[in-house]
């Protein structure tokens, strides 16, 4: 069905209200703990059913609605610690106060138009998508435990998406941070022969990094973005250095042949030096894969609330986003991220990013409208 449009300045208002208090109080991954408490006060006070949170860990589910089948719909919660105006604070710059409010939008939506549910929708409040850490948490909790469909949403950069569009998909690609600690021998600076320089190990490893190559149709790339050597005494050779590499890839299996060569290369230099290098290398943020099905309800929900002309392509971008490690996971699972235009500039993770926040009323009419399609889907309803 077509959902009716929202005009009320009343619903607008309180969605505002939502957005304000969690853009004036972020927190950061894993330390969601009042942001927690206030969604689980919202989702109590609209009536929902089956709520839980998760001890020590932050994080909330709910659902509305009963019986099968079961659509999910997730928002991550946590900020970015960032200099901000010359201090370093936790700042909403990457839109998650936005997506809350989105999401817990969908439930002040049905509640305020007498929409009930044909099937159960379960909303997931997700931490520390920042540092790839919350989709884990979640799944071990159960969290997307007989899901259909799962949804998402993140606000796009103008340079994406225009202000009044969306798109059903967002293709992110893979991403991996590894760290690394070169272990040698300090030396007198004027006796390099007593020791061996970490940071010329260092740079040669910056130069073997540059031979690695994978399908140069699929977007990649490896750098070191972090060296930390040496101390305050500008005569002393360091014989140790810490270090972190960057690896971006736009497919899980480009991902993997990186990661292989990475170890490879870091071997190689050890034995050339005569070093120890250790590393630490964490599961990877997966790349996005396309579901066909999810992604075509979001395009239908886009068309019905913006127009046929506003429905723009899948997404597809450089940026990482654990959003993709549920359907990683469970690979029955269809999932989609609703891409939503809403002006967004200078751009994602900038200190003074800013959009239109009264997109935000067209993305919980999207969202909506999502979740309800996908449950006539299945239950055989056109």
């Amino acid at each position: 069905m077509k959902l009716p449009r929202i005009h009320s300045t009343t619903f607008s208002s309180e969605i505002m209200e939502i957005f304000n208090y969690l853009h004036t109080h972020p927190e950061v991954s894993m330390e969601e703990y009042h942001t927690t408490a206030f969604i689980k006060n919202k989702l109590n006070e609209w009536g929902c059913r089956n709520i839980k949170t998760f001890g020590d860990d932050p994080g909330v589910i709910a659902e509305i609605g009963k019986g099968a089948p079961i659509v999910g719909i997730r928002a991550d919660m946590d900020a970015l610690w960032q200099e901000v105006d010359g201090t370093f604070r936790a700042n909403h710059s990457c839109g998650h106060d936005a997506h809350m409010a989105m999401v817990l939008g969908t439930l002040l939506y049905f509640k305020k138009m007498n929409i009930e549910p044909k099937g159960t929708i379960r909303y997931l409040f997700q931490p520390a998508e920042e540092i790839g850490q919350g989709a884990k948490l979640m799944l071990k909790k159960g969290a997307v435990n007989g899901l259909d469909y799962l949804f998402g949403v993140h606000v796009r950069p103008l340079e994406e998406t225009k202000n009044g569009r969306a798109a059903p998909a967002i293709l992110h690609g893979a991403s991996c941070s590894i760290t690394g600690r070169i272990i040698g021998e300090d030396a007198h600076a004027s006796r390099p022969h007593l020791g061996t320089n970490a940071i010329e190990v260092a740079a040669s490893l910056v130069n073997e990094l540059a031979h690695i190559h994978a399908d140069p149709l699929v977007p990649h790339s490896v750098k070191m973005t972090k060296l930390q050597a040496g101390g305050s005494s500008a005569n002393i050779i360091p014989g140790q250095a810490a270090f972190a590499l960057d690896l971006r890839a736009q497919t899980n299996e480009v991902m993997e042949q990186l990661i292989e060569q990475v170890k490879r290369a870091v071997s190689t230099i050890a034995e050339f030096f005569k070093v120890k290098i250790k590393l630490i290398v964490p599961d990877y943020l997966a790349a996005a894969t396309l579901n066909m099905e999810a992604a075509s309800i979001m395009a239908a929900a886009i068309r019905d609330i913006l127009g046929e002309d506003k429905c723009d392509a899948p997404l597809v971008t450089t940026g990482g986003e654990d959003f993709h490690f549920y359907a990683k996971q469970r690979p029955e699972l269809k999932t989609t991220m609703l891409g939503l235009g809403c002006g967004l500039a200078p751009g994602l993770h900038h200190p003074q990013m800013a959009f239109d926040r009264s997109a935000m009323l067209t993305g919980i009419q999207i969202l909506s409208s999502a979740l309800l399609k996908a449950i006539d889907a299945e239950n055989g309803r056109p």
